[in-house]
């Protein structure tokens, strides 16, 4: 089946190419999640290892949704909630997605591939019509997912993306292309349905969602874009921040100091994030302790929104795209920006190729 005529069987209320919410931990909530998926797209609320307030976000958003378009239908709760795998509790989750059904269930940086496979098994006894989606940043966790999971859809996250993924990695540019190739031939030789290939990472515009599909993506997601839209859950300054930055391959950076600072610290030594760089940052590269680094990051905490900045302290996680933001917008005006975009992209250069030139 066609993973793009699979993807509007699942999701009948999608708009295609499709364009999707990225589950950001504490700031894509109900609000954001449902204004992306009435857009046509799939807003994912992001529980990441916060699971016992889930079942509040996702009745807030079962209400939002109570008076939508008649377009948005759907058997299950038109979102998706997406988890980090080591620091959530699955029994607490399994309460939740039961009661509410959400579409999708996003899974990320498991303890371990067994560990993932409790999670799948769980997710669809408690709602069977629940899709699952693994996130991967390389081939060799798409393999080792793909054979113990055989999740319905698969995210693969390029190095460029904001926040946590792996430390070492590739772009989309050639991990995308890879990771396709790798999975469809796993599919054939296994006799097992492929799953439908999303692209996650430095994504922000048309222009780059156009990429992502040439590349074989049959969907984009996207995570930083939407901390500059008026739906996310996100401090004034974190949000300055994301539209002062630019350059962002100079202005960004993957690290775990950000996470040391923070007490974020259960995550493994194969991922870091990706920040802004600010005086938490360069400081530690200076030669700061991790201990003193902490207590001035939390002396900087109660400065409020006046803690973030070059010269400030806080974590502005946000992706190496971070350039392109240049204004706030409606999560839905973004939605329909990027969607309508990438078509008149692809379609300037389905023209080019017709007639042989540039």
């Amino acid at each position: 089946m066609d993973d793009v005529r699979k993807l509007t069987e699942d999701y009948p209320w999608i708009q295609t190419p499709l364009v999707i919410g990225a589950p950001m931990r504490l700031i894509a909530l109900a609000d954001l999640a449902v204004e992306i998926t009435k857009a046509g797209g799939i807003g994912f609320i992001g529980s990441g290892t916060d699971t016992d307030d889930l079942s509040i976000h996702l009745q807030s958003a079962q209400k939002l949704l109570e008076n939508s378009p008649s377009s948005i239908s759907s058997s299950t709760l038109p979102i998706g909630v997406g988890f980090i795998n080591w620091g959530a509790s699955l029994a607490t989750a399994l309460l939740a997605i039961e009661k509410y059904r959400p579409a999708a269930a996003w899974f990320f940086a498991p303890a371990s591939i067994s560990s993932l496979q409790t999670w799948a098994e769980g997710v669809r006894k408690a709602s069977p019509e629940t899709k699952i989606w693994v996130q991967i940043g390389s081939v060799k966790e798409a393999v080792d997912v793909v054979e113990s999971v055989k999740p319905d859809v698969l995210v693969v996250q390029g190095t460029d993306a904001g926040g946590h993924g792996l430390a070492q990695g590739a772009s989309l540019i050639s991990l995308l292309p890879e990771v396709t190739d790798v999975v469809h031939n796993l599919a054939r030789t296994q006799s097992i349905t492929a799953p439908v290939v999303i692209a996650a990472g430095g994504i922000v515009e048309a222009r780059g969602a156009a990429a992502a599909l040439t590349l074989g993506a049959s969907g984009v997601v996207m995570g930083t874009r939407f901390l500059a839209s008026h739906e996310a859950v996100i401090p004034k300054g974190y949000r300055d921040e994301v539209l002062r930055a630019n350059d962002g391959g100079q202005t960004t950076v993957r690290t775990k100091v950000y996470d040391h600072c923070r007490g974020t610290t259960g995550w493994t030594e194969t991922h870091n994030g990706r920040g802004i760089v600010n005086k938490t940052h360069t400081d530690s590269v200076a030669g700061l302790c991790h201990e003193d680094n902490k207590k001035l990051y939390e002396e900087e905490v109660k400065k409020g929104d006046a803690g973030w900045g070059v010269e400030g302290r806080m974590t502005t996680y946000a992706g190496s795209a971070i350039g392109l933001i240049k204004e706030v917008k409606s999560a839905k005006d973004i939605v329909q920006e990027v969607r309508e975009g990438a078509k008149d992209v692809l379609g300037r250069l389905n023209g080019a190729v017709v007639v042989g030139k540039l």
